[in-house]
């Protein structure tokens, strides 16, 4: 697809497998999320008002168009109204994120998810219609000091601020135990729902599976509950 400023989005060419984004602004974030996307059989359409940009991503972009997405006009005229899920990804022009935000919702996009780079700026946008707004940057500190805090901890998965699933190395414990004997559930309110052992994984292992030297446990439960655990 080349790098025109209008690209209208028929709908013969949406009738293919997989779900359909609308990715708006091509920073380090919008264009790994697109390609991401991409990568995993949905359709995308990546824009940004900087003709450079477009013209850096269109070689890995299919579907990829030159517009100001802050005009409400020209977004209707690519199909934005036609998607399901937009996501913004502008980080450095807020003024921008939240007019692009606002025109999204009036031309009825069910799910809005946008990029932001405060708290502040995260309420401005829920306050305005966004169904969804992250920070990457936050996040991605908070799991990687959650992980180094523990450090039985592998990796960690927020998905609520109550429930997060938590990859971490079995305690030893509860070595030459069984899942049963070691009652996680009772005892850390936790549910066990993968161990890893070398290169297998035991997805939803039995009450029975013995815990053995090495193990990671995949749980899910509250970060509390699994600290507790790792302790």
């Amino acid at each position: 697809m080349s790098s025109n400023r209008r690209f209208s989005v028929g709908k013969s060419d949406r009738r293919r497998k997989g779900r359909e984004f609308l990715v708006i602004g091509l920073g380090r974030f919008g264009s790994s999320l697109a390609r991401s996307l991409l990568d995993n059989g949905h359709d995308v359409l990546a824009i940004d008002k900087d003709y450079q940009a477009v013209e850096r991503r269109s070689a890995d972009i299919p579907h990829i168009a030159q517009l100001d997405s802050t005009n409400i006009d020209a977004l209707r005229e690519i199909g934005a109204d036609h998607f399901d899920t937009a996501i913004v990804c502008i980080g450095t022009d807020f003024e921008s994120n939240v007019l692009t935000t606002v025109s999204l919702q009036k031309l009825g996009v069910r799910h809005v998810i946008a990029k932001v780079q405060t708290r502040t700026q995260k309420d401005i946008l829920r306050q305005v219609g966004a169904d969804e707004v992250i920070l990457p940057e936050h996040e991605a500190g908070v799991r990687l000091a959650r992980r180094l805090s523990a450090v039985d901890f592998v990796d960690y998965l927020e998905i609520s601020p109550e429930v997060c699933v938590v990859e971490m190395l079995a305690p030893d414990r509860y070595f030459g135990q069984t899942l049963a004997e070691a009652d996680l559930r009772r005892k850390y309110g936790l549910n066990v729902l993968a161990i890893r052992r070398g290169d297998n994984v035991i997805v939803n292992p039995p009450a029975e599976t013995a815990i053995e030297a090495d193990d990671e446990f995949l749980v899910v439960g509250s970060i509390a509950d699994a600290e507790r655990l790792s302790d």
